[in-house]
């Protein structure tokens, strides 16, 4: 089943084509007027990778589970205009009150990673690796996943997991049971569990596409098992890129985000969540030399915020997240003007079975983070 078929979906399929001919700054004064009408009525969450255009606009900017659990605390927010994809709409939507609506202006704003993982196919894997391993699996996934399989993870006794917190999560999982499916993300799961002394030995992808594990040593030895996804940006980094940067500018301090492969984050400095890597770059003194392996918005972003410091991306080829960009101006204000007329546009709601265990798994990681 598709994730929009797990939606209940309001959507006009294109912009109108009046908002090519406003200008930057009509549009801009529209977006001000309307949130000044709206008030506290009106909750504006914004991702770091978002573009300059919308996140100037945003009332809070954060990843995905902060910004869901910061519209925990908004609830006078009538509307929940999310700018960011559409598994981080999910889950505000899952997080929040019911008579509270979460908006995605683009509907076309998904997350490849998350789409990796069909609940479909992570059931026929599930039911594969039953029967090779029994009942000795925990299911992890991390939060750029679908409701569907935050619900299939909590059903099954598994928690989600945050880039900052998978350490922690996965020391608690082994607690819990001898191995561990880390969804959707191989990168993240490979290098936290290596992180935690799991060596690569003992871990086997599966990949849902041919139904096959991707593994050459005794079943018995697995601890890890790797879905076969990952992140289409923090792939495009690669050993060359950080080879290069040694020989020009050895003094340079690398930094990557963990959806990075194994062999990237083993040749880098420091390796963290978004939040690290943007934590790690303000503390840093004035002066120092930084190369930022993540999404090209919020690199350009921390160069823009720390003149003070020599900030370059690990790879200078490096393109935005294309779909996190779909969400632009022209949507963000469209979706707001069709608030002003009372309409709701590309409403995102959860059915209630799936929010049910979703929530399960999002409350296993909050009790333990």
């Amino acid at each position: 089943m598709d994730v929009l078929e797990l939606l209940e979906i309001e959507s006009e399929v294109s912009l109108p084509k009046r908002y090519s001919t406003l200008s930057v700054e009509e549009m801009e004064a529209r977006v001000n007027e309307i949130k000044a009408h709206f008030g506290d009525r009106l909750f504006i969450p914004g991702h770091h990778y978002q573009k300059d255009e919308v996140i100037q606009f945003a009332d809070a900017r954060g990843d995905s589970l902060k910004l869901a659990q910061i519209c925990q605390t908004k609830p006078n927010a009538e509307y929940i205009v999310f700018c960011g994809v559409h598994f981080m709409a999910e889950t505000a939507d899952m997080l929040t009150n019911p008579n509270q609506k979460v908006i995605l202006p683009d509907l076309r704003a998904g997350c490849s990673m998350a789409d990796m993982a069909d609940i479909e196919q992570t059931e026929i894997g599930w039911t594969k690796m039953q029967e090779i391993w029994g009942d000795t699996i925990l299911p992890l996934t991390y939060v750029n996943s679908t409701a569907a399989i935050k619900g299939f993870v909590g059903k099954n006794g598994g928690a989600c997991v945050t880039s900052g917190n998978a350490k922690k999560m996965l020391e608690w999982a082994f607690t819990q049971k001898e191995r561990i499916l880390f969804l959707p993300d191989q990168h993240l799961g490979r290098n936290t569990a290596f992180d935690i002394g799991i060596p690569l030995e003992q871990m086997a992808v599966y990949a849902p596409l041919t139904g096959e594990f991707e593994y050459e040593g005794e079943w018995e030895d697995v601890k890890v098992i790797l879905w076969k996804g990952h992140c289409s940006v923090h792939e495009k980094f690669n050993v060359q890129h950080i080879q290069n940067l040694r020989k020009q500018q050895p003094e340079m301090n690398i930094i990557v985000h963990p959806e990075c492969t194994y062999d990237v984050v083993q040749a880098s400095d420091y390796a963290g969540s978004t939040n690290y890597i943007i934590e790690t770059i303000k503390n840093a003194p004035a002066g120092s030399k930084w190369a930022i392996g993540t999404e090209m918005n919020l690199v350009n972003r921390i160069i823009d915020e720390h003149p003070d410091k020599e900030i370059v991306s690990l790879n200078p080829f490096m393109c935005p997240c294309l779909t996190m960009n779909r969400i632009d101006l022209p949507h963000l204000l469209w979706s707001l003007e069709k608030l002003e007329q009372g309409e709701v546009v590309n409403h995102i709601t959860v059915p209630a079975d799936i929010t049910k265990n979703a929530v399960l798994s999002l409350e296993r990681m909050l009790e333990r983070s």
